[in-house]
C-alpha cells in the first residue's frame, strides 16, 4: 500500500520533538508499504524555497521551508498553518496514495488530506493530537466567535470525511464522537519506545560525575515544551520550597518555546538557577535517553484548566520507557493510571508548596522508588509499548483501505431518550383495552358510517384554521 503520511511538524530521532511519526512510518515501510511523509523544516537559518526530499530507513520525507516557532504571534503561527495547508495539498495531490494520512495539530492539517483523498479516490484517515477547537476555547486564546464557529466547521470537516479517527486519550475521542457520534474512532496513545530507553549504567554513572551539582544528588527532570499550556513555573515555584526542606534536591528543565525566558527569570529572581534549577536548551531525542536515566524522578505538568488533562504528552510515556517515576499536577486519564499502578505521584494542581512536601517525602524513600520503577516498566511493557501500539495502529490504516463495502459499519448515533415522566410505565401488555363505540365502522375509515345530511367531523388541523 501506498501511503502519504502528512504531519506539518515531523521529526526524526536527530531532532528536537515527539517521534510518534518517525516511529509509525518506519514500522509501515518495515510491512512492506510505501510511505511519503509531508512535513515543513523549521530548523533555523536563511529560508530556501522549494521541496527537499530525505530518506528516514526508508521512509521518503518531503520537507518544505516554512519558518515556525512557539515564540510567533498568534497571526504569525496562523499564516505558518494556512502556507503549509496549501503547499502540502499541492504535493500531496501529485503522490500516488491507496491511503491518505494526516495528524493534527494544527487542525489545518486535514485540509490537504481531504483533498489528496478525493484527487485520488482514497480513504482518509485522520489522527487528533489535541482536541481543537474545544482545549483553545476553553484557555481564551480563542475568543471570537467568527474564529470558533470556523474551528469547529473545520474540526467537523475533518472527522466527517475520515473514514476513521484515531484520538491520543479517552477524552479527545470522546471531544470526536461529541462532533460526530458516528465517525470510527480508536485511541491510540503516545507510546513508550522502551528499546531507545535502556541505557548502560555506566553511562549514567558517568553522566552524572561530569556534572558536579548534580553527583549522587536526588534529581527530578523536566523534558519537552515551555509552552502557555505547561506552566513550567509550577517546579520552579515548588523547588523554591524544596530548597527549604531539601537543600540537595536537584531539578533540571530541558526543552524549548514561549515560556523558556520568563521560567528563568522566574528560576533567577528566586536565587534557584544554577544552584537548584538548572535550565538546558532542548537537545535531539537521541540524548534523553541517558538525561532519564540518571533522573530520579520524572515529571509532566499543565495549567490546571480541564481540557488540558485530556493530553496524551511524550514526556509522560518516555518515563515509563525509562522505568522513571512521573509526577503530574492534573487528573484524568494518566492520573488515573498513576494512582491504580503507583508509576508515580499526582501533585495539587496549584498548591506548590504541599507539592513540594510531597516529592520530598518520596525523592529519599528507596522502598517506594523502587516499586515505581517497576510499575512504570510494567506500563510501558504491557499497555503502552510502541511495538504494542503500532499494532492498532496499522490495523485501522488496513481497515480503512479496505474497499467500502468490507469495512465495518460504522457507529450509529445515539439519540437521547426522551424525559419521561415519574411515574413507572406499565407494559404494554398490562395496559387495559380502551373502550371502543358500539357503533359499527365504516368501510375505509373505521368511523361510523355518517347518516344522511349530517355534516363530516373537522380534523384536527381544520378545527384550528382560521376561517377564509
Amino acid at each position: 500500500m501506498h501511503i502519504v503520511y502528512i504531519h506539518q511538524y515531523y521529526c526524526n530521532p536527530g531532532m528536537a520533538g515527539g517521534i510518534r511519526s518517525y516511529e509509525q512510518a518506519r514500522r509501515l515501510v518495515a510491512r512492506g508499504h510505501t510511505v511519503d511523509v509531508i512535513t515543513t523544516d523549521i530548523t533555523p537559518g536563511e529560508r530556501e524555497l522549494g521541496w527537499r526530499v530525505t530518506d528516514d530507513d526508508g521512509i521518503r520525507v518531503h520537507w518544505f521551508r516554512v519558518p515556525y516557532s512557539n515564540n510567533m504571534s498568534y497571526a504569525r503561527r496562523l499564516r505558518a498553518f494556512a502556507e503549509f495547508m496549501v503547499l502540502a495539498a499541492a504535493k500531496a495531490a501529485r503522490l500516488k496514495a491507496d491511503l491518505v494520512f494526516a495528524t493534527s495539530t494544527p487542525l489545518t492539517v486535514a485540509v490537504p488530506g481531504v483533498i489528496a483523498a478525493k484527487l485520488r479516490r482514497a480513504p482518509f484517515v485522520f489522527e487528533v493530537r489535541d482536541l481543537w477547537p474545544e482545549v483553545p476555547i476553553e484557555m481564551g486564546a480563542l475568543r471570537n466567535p467568527v474564529a470558533r464557529g470556523l474551528a469547529g466547521a473545520l474540526a467537523n470537516f475533518a472527522y466527517r470525511n475520515a473514514a476513521e479517527v484515531i484520538a491520543l486519550s479517552p477524552g479527545m475521542a470522546a471531544g470526536v464522537t461529541a462532533r460526530r457520534p458516528r465517525t470510527r474512532t480508536t485511541v491510540i496513545p503516545n507510546a513508550a519506545d522502551i528499546d531507545l530507553f535502556a541505557v548502560d549504567a555506566d553511562e549514567v554513572a558517568r553522566f552524572r560525575a561530569r556534572h558536579d551539582w548534580l553527583g549522587d544528588r536526588p534529581l527530578i527532570v523536566y523534558t519537552g515544551a515551555l509552552g502557555a499550556v505547561n506552566g513550567v513555573e509550577y517546579l520552579v515555584k515548588a523547588a523554591a520550597r524544596m530548597r527549604e526542606l531539601d537543600p540537595e534536591i536537584r531539578v533540571l528543565i530541558v526543552g524549548h518555546g514561549k515560556e523558556w525566558e520568563p521560567t528563568k527569570d522566574l528560576a533567577a529572581r528566586s536565587g534557584l538557577l544554577q544552584e537548584t534549577v538548572f535550565m538546558w536548551e532542548k537537545v535531539p531525542k537521541s540524548e534523553l535517553p541517558v538525561i532519564l536515566g540518571a533522573a530520579t524522578m520524572s515529571s509532566s505538568f499543565v495549567r490546571p484548566i480541564r481540557g488540558l488533562w485530556d493530553n496524551s504528552a511524550n514526556k509522560f510515556f518516555d518515563a515509563l520507557a525509562a522505568s522513571r517515576p512521573i509526577a503530574v499536577n492534573y487528573g484524568g486519564w494518566q492520573a488515573d493510571l498513576i494512582r491504580e499502578t503507583g508509576a508515580g505521584l499526582v501533585l495539587d494542581p496549584e498548591d506548590t508548596d504541599a507539592a513540594a512536601s510531597l516529592l520530598v517525602q518520596h525523592l529519599r524513600d528507596e522502598l517506594w522508588l523502587k516499586q515505581a520503577r517497576e510499575a512504570a516498566h510494567r506500563l510501558a511493557v504491557e499497555r503502552f509499548s510502541r511495538d504494542l501500539l503500532f499494532a492498532d495502529f496499522a490495523a485501522v490504516l488496513e481497515r480503512s483501505a479496505r474497499p467500502q463495502a468490507e469495512r465495518p459499519a460504522r457507529p450509529q448515533a445515539q439519540r437521547p431518550a426522551r424525559p419521561q415522566a415519574d411515574r413507572p410505565a406499565r407494559p404494554q401488555a398490562d395496559r387495559p383495552a380502551r373502550p371502543q363505540a358500539d357503533r359499527p365502522a365504516g368501510p375505509a375509515t373505521g368511523r361510523p358510517p355518517r347518516q344522511a345530511g349530517e355534516r363530516p367531523a373537522q380534523t384536527a388541523t381544520e378545527r384550528s384554521a382560521p376561517a377564509n
